[in-house]
């Protein structure tokens, strides 16, 4: 038996062209579908048998069809916490500029200052959009993490201080040092490996949500050359 299915609005529409369905034999007995979703668009569906003397939707009730998804301009966007990915992935963090005094050699047992580039410290950001939605991802420097190459480490919370020209060479520093106390002479070319490593906390915002990301580092190396310091006996 062939039964064409036509299509009506919501509110009884115009019917649309047929499609014809041809069955082997007589089709089983249907179940309703659902009534559709609130502000879901689409038609119900009414089976109409060409058999001659039979009924109209008699073996299958109307069904609600949906239409089907709109492509193109309606795809849907991503979510805020997926650009945020995006844009954290776009950001450029700069290595460390290690500075320190003495800038050519350290001697055992003198202060020695520890600071980093001050354009190398500051937040850093980056954003990543599409239509409608844009997420910016900042970084912002936390900490450093000095290794001395000794086996010793220092951990400052900020950048440390430059060493003044004025300022007394036993002085140590306010807020970020090392004292030495043997010489790098046995050391791999006669200097100590030295390493920074600024910890960077990440953070994200945008379309009204906000996130956190896990720390990001930047490291960069250098060699410190470490003198015994020679001390004049004034004594008689």
């Amino acid at each position: 038996m062939a039964q064409t299915a036509y299509e009506g609005g919501q509110g009884g529409g115009a019917t649309v062209a047929a499609v014809s369905v041809a069955y082997a034999t007589t089709p089983s007995v249907a179940v309703p579908a659902a009534d559709p979703k609130p502000g879901e668009s689409g038609a119900w569906y009414v089976y109409k048998c060409e058999a001659g003397g039979v009924r109209d939707a008699v073996y299958r009730p109307p069904i609600w069809i949906p239409d089907a998804p709109q492509q193109g301009g309606g795809a849907p966007q991503p979510p805020p916490a997926q650009l945020a990915q995006v844009a954290r992935n776009q950001l450029r963090l700069p290595s460390p500029g290690i500075q320190a005094n003495p800038a050519e050699e350290q001697l055992v047992n003198l202060p020695t200052w520890l600071w980093l580039d001050r354009g190398d410290w500051g937040p850093v950001s980056a954003t990543a959009s599409v239509p409608g939605v844009s997420v910016t991802a900042v970084a912002r420097p936390k900490s450093v993490g000095w290794t001395m190459g000794d086996g010793k480490s220092v951990t400052c919370g900020g950048p440390g201080t430059p060493y003044g020209s004025s300022t007394n060479p036993k002085t140590p520093s306010p807020d970020c040092g090392y004292t030495y106390r043997a010489s790098s002479a046995g050391q791999p070319d006669s200097a100590y490996p030295v390493s920074a490593t600024v910890h960077w906390t990440v953070t994200w915002a945008g379309a009204g949500q906000t996130g956190v990301f896990p720390d990001m580092t930047t490291t960069s190396n250098a060699d410190f050359r470490v003198a015994e310091s020679q001390a004049l006996n004034n004594g008689g």
